[in-house]
């Protein structure tokens, strides 16, 4: 197996993180540091990253319902509670992209980096579904904007999928993962979002999932999310 998928199966981040580690010198092979992402690794090549080794783990992938004020990181170095701890796992999880640590809702985590990077990637346009209150009733015109692209200081989004859900109430699905995308997107239209929960990524959705709540997701559903990263299979 290529070092750097080597990488991406045992949990230590996506493949294309685990290239940038490995051109940075940080992984060794052996007693030599390996700066090729291609090498041929197995189990007894005794691979290490910044000193510790390390070796595939069964890959696992968590639904989690985020609460306000948890950050979607794997490690939180300041008082705020980080979303990798509301899982009960051994294995070294991190986020599927993010999610505003002041918005709640469907956050997947997993060790395995490749379904991890196939998920995020903007290539794949893996759809995810919020549902948003707004500060104020948006007009049809306002919600055809976001149906036809929003021009933002980062260029103009895709079209998106937007329904009504109540006077303020919309939800809307984007296929691409931009920073704090709906947000900034209401804020283009002259409106605001009060309060944002995702509801969906790809075929996996929140459900009944309580807040704060984790699941660890069957066999079948994350070859659900594999065909997610799949539209043309």
């Amino acid at each position: 197996m290529r070092l750097a998928k080597y990488l991406a199966h045992s949990g230590v981040a996506s493949r294309r993180a685990a290239e940038e580690m490995i051109a940075a010198g940080r992984v060794r092979v052996g007693d030599a540091v390996v700066t090729d992402p291609a090498r041929d690794v197995d189990e007894t090549s005794g691979v290490e990253v910044d000193g510790r080794a390390v070796a595939p783990e069964e890959r696992e992938v968590w639904a989690v319902n985020k609460p306000a004020g948890v950050t979607s990181t794997a490690h939180e170095p300041g008082r705020r509670q980080a979303v990798v701890e509301l899982v009960d796992s051994p294995a070294r999880l991190y986020p599927v992209g993010r999610l505003d640590a002041d918005s709640t809702g469907l956050i997947l985590l997993t060790n395995d980096g490749e379904l991890a990077n196939r998920l995020t990637h903007p290539r794949y346009e893996v759809a995810r579904t919020y549902r948003a209150t707004l500060a104020r009733r948006p007009s049809d015109g306002d919600l055809q904007r976001f149906r036809d692209g929003v021009d933002l200081d980062d260029g103009p989004t895709l079209p998106a999928e937007v329904s009504r859900r109540g006077p303020r109430e919309i939800e809307i699905t984007l296929r691409e993962g931009r920073n704090r995308q709906v947000r900034r997107m209401a804020e283009a239209i002259g409106n605001r979002v009060e309060s944002l929960s995702r509801i969906g990524f790809g075929s996996q959705r929140l459900g009944r999932l309580p807040e704060g709540g984790a699941k660890r997701l069957s066999g079948g559903e994350v070859e659900r999310l594999w065909k997610d990263s799949r539209p043309d299979d």
